[in-house]
Order: structure tokens, then C-alpha cells, then sequence
């Protein structure tokens, strides 16, 4: 079921930022990629839009898994763009994931808003190749949980941390 949300224009922009990288970036330019940011629904509930002061740069200090999940509204939902960066056993990568953000504690109405218009920002959103619904911090706290969405038992470090 649709719910009639439109995504704004900037939230395609801030995408396509995170999934094109550009094959030399200085260091400056680096920095100021983001990590992750998290999107919600705007006042009027019509647009999805990105959330004022929520976005992680590369270049910010200290571990961004840590600092997304604490950026998370312990009660409403929200989408959120993570830019994972993981070692498997063979290779090092980067992958973009969708995260819909469902708490338990959230309203009945945020859920079911938020779920009737996940569509319209996952069709902006093309070549995710990970997608991902968590439904409390119990679902997300431990980095590996992650790791086993982007690459199951292959994966051995997140964000250059070891997952043991």
C-alpha cells in the first residue's frame, strides 16, 4: 500500500553522493563523504526528507557503527543510508545498505506510515544491494549483525573492526 510520501529531491542527491566515489579523492574530499545519514518523514508527514544534524562524515572521529546506532530515535522509525566498509576473507569492500528503522516502542501510526512508504525511497535508491529491517537496538547493537547481511560468515572485520 502506497501512502502518497513523495522523497525529496535532496534525499536523491545526498544518495547518489554515497553510491558514485570517485576513484582518487583527495583527502578533504574523503572527509567530507558521508557515512551515514538517516531520513525521516517531514512535518506535514508528505515528503521523506533528511533528518536536520543526523549524518556521519568519513572524516569524523571514533567508530561510525557506535555513533549510528546511537543516532537512532529510540522511539519512531526513520530510513537511514549506512556506508559499510568490511574486510572479508578475500578482498576489502564497501557497500551501501538501506536500513529501515522500526522500533518497537514507536507508534502505531509512525510504523505503519514510515512501512506503507518505504517503497517510495527504495525505488530512489537503485543498486542497493542491501537492505535491511530492524526492529530495536537488540537487532543492531552488536556489528554482527551486520557483517552476516553484507556477507554472512565471510566477513571478518566492519568498519576495521574484528568481529571476535
Amino acid at each position: 500500500m502506497a501512502s502518497g510520501v513523495t522523497v525529496d529531491e535532496n534525499v536523491l542527491t545526498i544518495f547518489n553522493d554515497m553510491k558514485v566515489r570517485k576513484a582518487q579523492p583527495n583527502e578533504e574530499e574523503r572527509k567530507r563523504r558521508k557515512k551515514a545519514v538517516l531520513f525521516c518523514l517531514s512535518e506535514d508527514k508528505k515528503h521523506i526528507i533528511m533528518e536536520e544534524g543526523k549524518e556521519i562524515l568519513q572524516g569524523d572521529e571514533g567508530d561510525p557503527f557506535i555513533k549510528f546506532v546511537k543516532m537512532l530515535p529510540p522511539n519512531d522509525c526513520r530510513y537511514a543510508l549506512y556506508d559499510a566498509t568490511y574486510e572479508t576473507k578475500e578482498t576489502k569492500k564497501e557497500d551501501l545498505v538501506f536500513i529501515f528503522w522500526a522500533p518497537e516502542s514507536a507508534p502505531l501510526k509512525s510504523k505503519m506510515i514510515y512501512a506503507s512508504s518505504k517503497d517510495a525511497i527504495k525505488k530512489k535508491f537503485t543498486g542497493i544491494k542491501h537492505e535491511w529491517q530492524v526492529n530495536g537496538l537488540e537487532d543492531i547493537k552488536d556489528r554482527k549483525t551486520l557483517a552476516e547481511k553484507l556477507g554472512g560468515s565471510s566477513v571478518i572485520t566492519l568498519e576495521g573492526q574484528p568481529l571476535d
